[in-house]
C-alpha cells in the first residue's frame, strides 16, 4: 500500500508541473521474479521511476517503453523472458528465470476512472477491496486498470456494464478468500485475461507508550508504510512533535480505548512501562477481534495479569489468547530499542502473512506463495 500512496503522491506532483506520465504493472509471472503481480511503478516524461517492477533489472528497458506508450497514448504489454538467451540481459543482476508481463498505461486524466483515479479511490477508506487489470497476450486490446470492487457492491469503472458483469463473480470470490488471481477465458471476452487482485487497507498499529523505545518502532513501521497511532497516558510524552511520523498522537486513558478506530487490520503493542495501564488495555484488548497483542517485557510479567484477569472472572479462550504475545518479538538476539523494533515489526509482519518463521534458505518451495495466483478457466 505505501508503494500506491507514493506513486499517487508522485503522480499529483507530476501533474502539478504538466507532466505526462504511465504506470507500469506486473500482470502475470511466470517462474521466477523479483517482484510478483500487483508490483507497480510510475514513470513520468521526464524519467522520474516511482515504485519498481524489479529489482532494477527491468527498469531501465521499462523506462523507454512507458516513454513510448506516453508519447502514443496507447496501453501496451510487453514480455520480459529472463529464462530466454535474448532477454538474459535484463535479468542476469538478480538470476532471475522467469517470464514478467508488465503493462504500461498512459494516464489521461481527462479520463474520469483512470488507474490513478482507481488507485486514490482504493486508499481512500480502510476497507478490503479488489482492484481488477485486464490485458491480453494474444492481441492489442489493452484494457488495463479499470474495475474497482468493495463490498456491498460498491463500484468504480471504466468498462462497460457487460464486461463488468462478465468478472463480478471471480471478483467478489477474490474479496471473500481474500486471495488475488489470473483469471483466464473470461466468458465472451476469450482475448482478455483478468489480474484480479485482492488488496487489504495497511496495518493499523496502535503503541500504547510514548517512551523513547517507541521511537524506532515508529520510523520503522512509517517505512513500512502503516498506520501508526500513537497513545499514552502521559501529555509530556505523547506529542507530535516527538512522533512526526505517525498518523496520530493521543493523550489518552486506559479506559478510553473505544474512542479508537479498532477494525481487523489493528495490532497492538503495549509498552507504556506502566503495568496498571497495560493491563487495563489488555483486558479490554483479549475479547476484541484483534489479530495481534503485544506485550513488552517479561514472560512472568504476562502469566502475572494474566492471573489478575482470572480474578476478575475474565478467561480468555484458547483463540484468545493465540493473539497475544509475550514476550514480543522473534528471538533474534535484539538488545537495543532498535533492534527490538525490527525484531517486534518481523513478528507482526509473520502473524499477518499467516507464516511460520524460518530462514529462506532452509525453505522448500518458491518464496513467494504461488496461491495467490490462481489460473482459473472458464
Amino acid at each position: 500500500m505505501k508503494e500506491i500512496r507514493d506513486i499517487i503522491e508522485s503522480f499529483e506532483n507530476a501533474v502539478k508541473e504538466g507532466k505526462r506520465s504511465a504506470l507500469a504493472t506486473v500482470v502475470h509471472v511466470e517462474g521466477s521474479s523479483y517482484r510478483r503481480p500487483g508490483a507497480r511503478m510510475l514513470v513520468t516524461e521526464d524519467g522520474l521511476l516511482t515504485g519498481a517492477i524489479s529489482g532494477g533489472c527491468l527498469e531501465g528497458d521499462a523506462l523507454r517503453k512507458a516513454l513510448l506508450a506516453i508519447n502514443q497514448q496507447h496501453n501496451k504489454l510487453v514480455t520480459y523472458d529472463t529464462s530466454d538467451e535474448d532477454d538474459a540481459k535484463f535479468g542476469v543482476q538478480l538470476g532471475c528465470n522467469g517470464i514478467v508481463h508488465i503493462l504500461f498505461e498512459p494516464i489521461d486524466v481527462k479520463q474520469e476512472n483512470n488507474p490513478i483515479a482507481l488507485l486514490r479511490e482504493l486508499v481512500s477508506k480502510r476497507s478490503n477491496a479488489v482492484l481488477v487489470t485486464l490485458f491480453s497476450i494474444t492481441d492489442s486490446n489493452q484494457p488495463g486498470t479499470s474495475f474497482l470492487y468493495r463490498e456491498k457492491n460498491v463500484r468504480h469503472s471504466s468498462l462497460q456494464f457487460t464486461l463488468q458483469e462478465a468478472l463480478v463473480k471471480e471478483v467478489k470470490q477474490a474479496l471473500e478468500e481474500h486471495s488475488s488471481k489470473l483469471k483466464e477465458n473470461i466468458p465472451g471476452y476469450s482475448s482478455l485475461q483478468g489480474f484480479i487482485e485482492f488488496i487489504p487497507p495497511p496495518v493499523s498499529l496502535v503503541i500504547a507508550g510514548a517512551g523513547n523505545d517507541a521511537l524506532p518502532l515508529v520510523e520503522i513501521t512509517s517505512l513500512l508504510g502503516w498506520q501508526v497511532t500513537v497513545i499514552d497516558g502521559r501529555p509530556t510524552h505523547a506529542t507530535a512533535a516527538r512522533f512526526p511520523k505517525a498518523s496520530d498522537v493521543r493523550v489518552m486513558k486506559s479506559d478510553e480505548l473505544d474512542s479508537l478506530a479498532i477494525d481487523q487490520g489493528t495490532v497492538f503493542v503495549l509498552m507504556t512501562h506502566n503495568y496498571n495501564y497495560d493491563y487495563d488495555l489488555l483486558k479490554q484488548l483479549v475479547v476484541k477481534d484483534v489479530l495481534y497483542i503485544g506485550v513488552l517485557g517479561p514472560k512472568t510479567k504476562l502469566d502475572r495479569m494474566l492471573s489478575e484477569m482470572a480474578a476478575e472472572g475474565i478467561t480468555p479462550t484458547e483463540q484468545q489468547l493465540k493473539r497475544v504475545h509475550g514476550p514480543l518479538g522473534l528471538d533474534i538476539g535484539a538488545e537495543t530499542a532498535e533492534e527490538i523494533a525490527v525484531s517486534l515489526v518481523a513478528e507482526i509482519k509473520s502473524v499477518i502473512a499467516g507464516v511460520t518463521v524460518q530462514p529462506l534458505k532452509e525453505k522448500t518451495e518458491p518464496i513467494h506463495r504461488r496461491a495467490r495466483t490462481i489460473v482459473r478457466h472458464g
